[in-house]
């Protein structure tokens, strides 16, 4: 597609563009500016393609959605460094934080080891569905797989995930396969 065309149609649907962004990001004004501008420098370096196997709006909210989940998942990252820091603040001050939170914390490191030695198809189903709060119609169309596809990676990773957390108890780490 031309650049000029390209920044023509950017241009047109701008207003319905931020308006997706939004949505995205929770309606958080500035996280959702800085979204679309992600996605739009994306568009116009050529990083995203648009390929003409949609409309060319779908496929732009597509590259809006993506860029928003990439924004979030660094914020939670952010979050949780922030949180690990406060935990460390609190020991350091001589405060321990409550046995519920060590027991979680544990849970969580079991649930990642885990979830670390599904196959890369059945993992991305399942964060998606369960973190990213998406249907698994909507997994597929982020994985770029079939419906059915998707049905049967969620269907297989959660019986993996199920004996890999059976096979190890509360608080331990399933053996990382290297």
């Amino acid at each position: 597609m031309d650049p000029t065309e390209l920044v023509a149609r950017l241009q047109g649907l701008h207003a319905e563009s931020f308006g997706w962004a939004l949505s995205q990001c929770g309606w958080d004004e500035p996280e959702a500016e800085d979204v679309l501008q992600t996605a739009y420098s994306r568009v116009l370096a050529g990083e995203a393609r648009f390929g003409g196997r949609s409309a060319f709006r779908t496929w732009l909210f597509g590259v809006i959605r993506r860029t928003a989940l990439e924004a979030a998942r660094r914020r939670r990252k952010d979050l949780q460094r922030t949180v690990s820091l406060s935990a460390v603040q609190d020991v350091a001050q001589g405060g321990e934080g409550p046995e519920s939170r060590l027991e979680r914390s544990e849970a969580v490191r079991s649930l990642r080891a885990a979830l670390r030695r599904l196959p890369t198809r059945q993992r991305e189903v399942l964060h998606l569905v369960f973190y990213q709060d998406m249907t698994i119609a909507e997994a597929a169309a982020v994985m770029e797989v079939s419906l059915g596809s998707a049905r049967t990676h969620y269907k297989r990773g959660k019986a993996g995930l199920r004996k890999l957390l059976k096979e190890v108890g509360p608080g331990e780490r399933p053996q990382e396969e290297r």
